[in-house]
């Protein structure tokens, strides 16, 4: 394709394997930018590999330094560089309340909730940021959620990371100006995400997508009553990506259906 918003960026997508972050992976390749991505599931890597053959895909888990840099090694021998870095590694609480959580799995499942959530996007933008540098306009893209915002949609392990994450975009963005732009995109609840919970809470082979109602019960809490989808989310990535973003730093997109508005009005008949 020639002509899309992302015509020759090179791109590296953290988390890459299922969900927001695959979506991101297609939405970018079809928007005309090269993507390697570094995926922790062998699985998901294996079908990357074989669905997307001119990716270069790097096994790890995100929040090593290691497999960050193995990743960024890798995008840069493939496409001469970097431009872009997108990091959409996450796990859930499952709406985990303090009240909920026994004190002695507090502090092990606070640190796999944060090293995950936080620690994984430091380590990216760190090996990452050479090459951004170098690049003269290169980009951060950092996931943060509704739970950045607002309480509610996650546990206090969840909502205390993604607040962190906040605090990430605004500190990188002051520090990597002018050479990097750093915002993020707050996603709504979304139909088909794998995201799964931490294994400090028994949580790890449950995930958020296999919820039964959840396309129903996604659209009836949001204004716009509308359940969206990862591809839906990856659109904000490009906008934010692109050149037509290029006076924005330090902020962030919200598609969520309008969840800061308050309650969903009652449908008319």
């Amino acid at each position: 394709m020639t002509g899309g918003w992302l015509e020759g960026r090179r791109a590296l997508v953290v988390g890459a394997g299922s969900g927001i972050g695959r979506a991101v992976v297609d939405t970018f390749l079809a928007e005309g930018a090269r993507v390697a991505v570094l995926e922790r599931d062998p699985d998901k890597c294996r079908a990357l590999r074989t669905e997307q053959p001119d990716v270069p895909v790097t096994a790890g888990d995100a929040t090593s330094q290691g497999a960050n840099e193995a990743a960024v090694a890798a995008a840069v021998e493939a496409f001469g560089g970097l431009d872009l870095l997108v990091n959409c590694v996450g796990i859930f609480d499952f709406y985990r309340s303090v009240v909920d959580l026994d004190p002695g799995l507090l502090e092990s499942a606070f640190d796999e909730v944060f090293h995950t959530n936080v620690l994984s996007h430091l380590r990216s933008v760190q090996a990452a940021l050479p090459h951004l540098q170098a690049a003269g306009n290169g980009v951060v893209l950092l996931t943060e959620s509704t739970s950045s915002y607002h309480p509610g949609r996650g546990g206090v392990l969840y909502l205390a990371s993604k607040f962190a994450v906040r605090g990430l975009v605004t500190a990188l963005a002051h520090d990597l100006a002018p050479e990097v732009r750093v915002n993020a995109v707050a996603p709504g609840g979304t139909l088909g995400t794998d995201l799964r919970g931490p294994a400090s809470l028994g949580t790890a082979d449950r995930s958020l997508g296999d919820t039964p109602g959840r396309a129903a019960e996604l659209a009836a809490r949001v204004p716009l009553q509308v359940a969206l989808t990862a591809a839906d989310h990856a659109w904000s990535y490009v906008f934010l990506a692109s050149d037509r973003s290029r006076g924005i730093t330090g902020g962030s997109l919200h598609p969520d259906g309008g969840i800061g508005l308050g309650a969903a009005p009652r449908k008319r008949s």
